[in-house]
């Protein structure tokens, strides 16, 4: 069960939401207490508003962690079981880790392989990643993780697709030059939508040079426990763009 005294407030804007269910199926003991003893001091708190002028302060991604991040600071947004989030902060000590994910289940599973990896530098937040992408400062990005997001393949659907150009817009003014963006799906009708508004946009540069460069998987790109289960006989897209 959610834990509404500690979670971030429910939106309270008329913006359409993009994510799916917040929970699943009902939570063990041990993920009980994970969300209990650990995201506390992980939890990355923000207002509940999309509007960046809401924000009193800008969140700081230095103020998140207990040392100085010599290779800065990175996003996932949706990072479901967390596989990938953990596995980029294991082989990347030095940069600080910002995770986003809205599913609790997938929170509690992220907070476990943080716990057994003794990772100390990713930090959660259990709502929208909309809400730290408002509060975050111009330039404070090193790179931005958005994989398999929902795919939301209806037609009438589409809107709610995380992948659009406000989000890129907010991306590209948080992204320092050189930054990296990748981006990832296995659904056929979201790979020309991610062409037509991350590849396409102005502010990213597409690093693909060859069919092999987004068709094949880069060696620091670990494959995670849903893609090995769900995209069996798929030919998932690997993107990766660089702010221009």
């Amino acid at each position: 069960m959610i834990d509404t005294a500690t979670s971030p407030p429910a939106p309270s804007w008329r913006a359409r939401t993009l994510h799916g269910r917040r929970q699943g199926k009902k939570l063990r003991a041990a993920q009980e207490a994970l969300l209990l003893d650990n995201l506390p001091a992980l939890r990355v708190a923000v207002t509940a508003s999309l509007d960046p002028a809401d924000h009193a302060t800008t969140l700081d991604p230095a103020s998140l962690f207990s040392r100085p991040m010599p290779d800065g600071y990175a996003i996932e947004i949706g990072f479901g079981a967390g596989e990938h989030l953990a596995w980029q902060a294991a082989h990347r000590p030095d940069r600080g880790f910002i995770g986003c994910e809205p599913y609790i289940n997938g929170v509690a599973r992220c907070l476990g392989l943080i716990e057994r990896g003794n990772l100390s530098n990713v930090r959660i937040h259990d709502n929208d990643a909309r809400f730290v992408l408002a509060a975050l400062p111009a330039n404070s990005l090193d790179a931005a993780y958005i994989l398999f997001p929902d795919p939301w393949p209806k037609s009438r659907h589409h809107k709610r697709r995380i992948v659009s150009r406000p989000t890129l817009d907010r991306l590209a003014l948080l992204m320092k030059p050189g930054a990296e963006l990748r981006l990832a799906t296995d659904d056929p009708s979201y790979l020309p939508w991610m062409i037509e508004h991350a590849c396409c946009h102005p502010a990213f540069a597409w690093l693909a040079a060859r069919p092999s460069d987004w068709r094949e998987r880069p060696d620091d790109w670990p494959p995670t426990r849903y893609e090995r289960k769900m995209l069996a006989g798929k030919r998932p897209a690997f993107l990766r763009l660089a702010r221009r």
